[in-house]
Formats: structure tokens, sequence, C-alpha cells
């Protein structure tokens, strides 16, 4: 992969306060164009590492670059307009309008204030932009925030816990707009405790704690080094009887392991190695009378999440 593809480039970077180290030597690359996840319990780096990709920490060690050019440096005014970010709590000044505050933003960022109406419409504020904030629910001052992100059309977006406070209907607003501005070539990094929201979302995720970079790669290479294993549901067909089933879960495919089982209203419900999945499939197609219906879930982001897996590419680093 050139540089070219790459929109966020960090070297090495470590930030130390006093002698803990908050993020610990990650190297990391973010594509254009990418979403990306970045997840971690609290306390693992996440916050720290946003920062000084924000150019908000300075790091103790290494460089980041964005955009090619580096965060900390004789440009780094100009790099850091083209980011935009949503913090996980927004302050906001009550007595202004929603429009009011926007245009403050702008101006901070010496930003045409004629962008300021439409985008407030854009993130479904249009009809309460002259209301003052003071009157705005927890999920209307988000959508403030997220339109103040979206400010001057920055080439990358950091959305930190972007969901918070948002009801169902705003959650599936959010991630279409979100959808909509990746097609238009903003490259996306965030930040999310709700996983099972991220991972049919992302492209990539890294995984930290203790300050470094524990695990990277997409949802598929996560399984995989993670080896967890399937969850199978089986229904039973109804003439199946318990002694029938009983001597065919004696022959089912286990990769030298028997998979482990448990019932739950008649449902037959398997743990069973990754490496066994098409015997497996292959053994229930094979047994109409005994068994109607089946079902696999694969691991989920939260199941590989606390279980600590290994890095996809069998390192501590790089893309």
């Amino acid at each position: 992969m050139s540089d070219q593809d790459l929109i966020i480039q960090l070297r090495q970077v470590s930030k130390r306060f006093d002698r803990f180290a908050a993020v610990d030597d990650i190297s990391l690359d973010i594509r254009r164009v990418e979403v990306f996840g970045l997840i971690g319990h609290n306390g693992a780096g996440k916050s720290t590492l946003f920062k000084m990709m924000l150019g908000l920490l300075s790091p103790s060690a290494g460089s980041i670059h964005i955009a090619g050019q580096p965060v900390f440096g004789a440009q780094a005014r100009e790099v850091r307009r083209q980011v935009g970010y949503l913090p996980e709590n927004v302050a906001l000044w009550d007595n202004l309008s929603g429009l009011e505050t926007l245009r403050f933003f702008a101006r901070l960022k010496r930003i045409d204030p004629v962008e300021c109406a439409p985008l407030l419409a854009r993130v479904g504020l249009g009809e309460v932009g002259k209301r003052p904030v003071r009157a705005y629910s927890k999920g209307m001052r988000q959508r403030l925030g997220f339109a103040q992100a979206l400010l001057g059309r920055p080439q990358v977006l950091f959305l930190d816990e972007p969901t918070t406070g948002l009801d169902p209907r705003a959650i599936h607003f959010f991630w279409e707009t979100l959808a909509e501005l990746r097609q238009q070539g903003l490259t996306i990094v965030l930040t999310s405790h709700i996983l099972a929201e991220l991972q049919h979302r992302v492209d990539r995720v890294a995984v930290m704690a203790d300050g470094r970079l524990q695990a990277l790669g997409t949802l598929p290479e996560l399984r995989a080094a993670a080896d967890l294993p399937l969850r199978v549901r089986l229904q039973p067909s109804p003439g199946a009887g318990a002694e029938q089933l009983a001597r065919w879960l004696t022959t089912l495919p286990s990769d030298g392991q028997p998979p482990q089982r448990a019932a739950r209203d008649g449902t037959l419900v398997l743990h069973a190695p990754r490496g066994a999945k098409r015997a497996l499939l292959q053994h229930v197609l094979a047994a109409p009378e005994l068994i109607a219906d089946a079902q696999i879930d694969e691991p989920t982001l939260e199941d590989m999440f606390f279980g600590a897996p290994a890095a996809a590419d069998g390192t501590e680093g790089a893309a």
C-alpha cells in the first residue's frame, strides 16, 4: 500500500505522564475513506491517542501525520482544519441558539457562516435552529455537536462515543449520514462502547489495552485470530426422540474435542470449533428427520473484545 492510500500515519507514538505510559509505542496506518473503529476498556489509552491525533496533546515520542503533513509542525494549523471532532460530552452555551452556536464555531474555523443553516438541516435540526440550546434535549445537543464537527468539510472525522444520548431513530439517521459522508470521500475514526453497533459498520478495528495495540484487522481477520468457537443453534424436528438426538450428538464432528451442549426450550445450543463448521453443516443436512432448522452464529465483536484476541497480522503495529 502506498502512502497516497493512507490518510493517517502513526509511527512509534508514545505518551507518558511522569512514569505512567498512557500510550506505549503505537504504529498504525488508517486508510483513506475508511471507517476505523478504536475500542478498549476505560483507561486503555483511546482518549489520549485521539487527542494526539487531533493535535491537542503532543506525543512524548514518535510522529503523527494526517494527509501527509505532521500534526505538530509548521503546517499544524492547516492540518487541523482538515479534521472534525465530536467529543463524547458536548459542551455548549445554553443562551445561544443552535444556529448562533454553529456560526460561532464557523468563525473560529474561518469558515463561511453560510454553511451553517444547511448543515443544521442535514443533522435534523433545521426547524429548531433558532431555539436556545438550553431547550435542546441531550440527543439534540449531540446532533448540534455533530454539525460542528462537519463544518468546513473535513477530510477526517473523529467521533468519540457519537451515539451517546440518541434514540433509536436518531442512531439510524446518524449511521445513514456517516455512510453518505464516506461515499463523498470522508475518513471516519470512531470509538464506541456499544460494540454490537460497530461490528457491522467499520472496515477495521483496533483493540487497545494498557496503552498498547493488542489487535488490529477486519472482523473476519480478528475472528480467525481469536479462534473462538461457533455457536450453533439446532431446532429438533417434531418427531425426533431424545434418545435419537443423544446418539446423533455423539457422532458430531468436533476436531478431536466434543462440542459443548446445552438445551433451551427444546433448542440445542452447541459450541463447536471453527474448523468443524463445514463438516457440522454437512452432518446437519444429512439428518432432516432429526433437525428441522439450524443457525450458526459467528463470534461477535463483543465476544472477541472480552476474549482479548491476538493481533490479526501477528504483530502489534502497522496495518
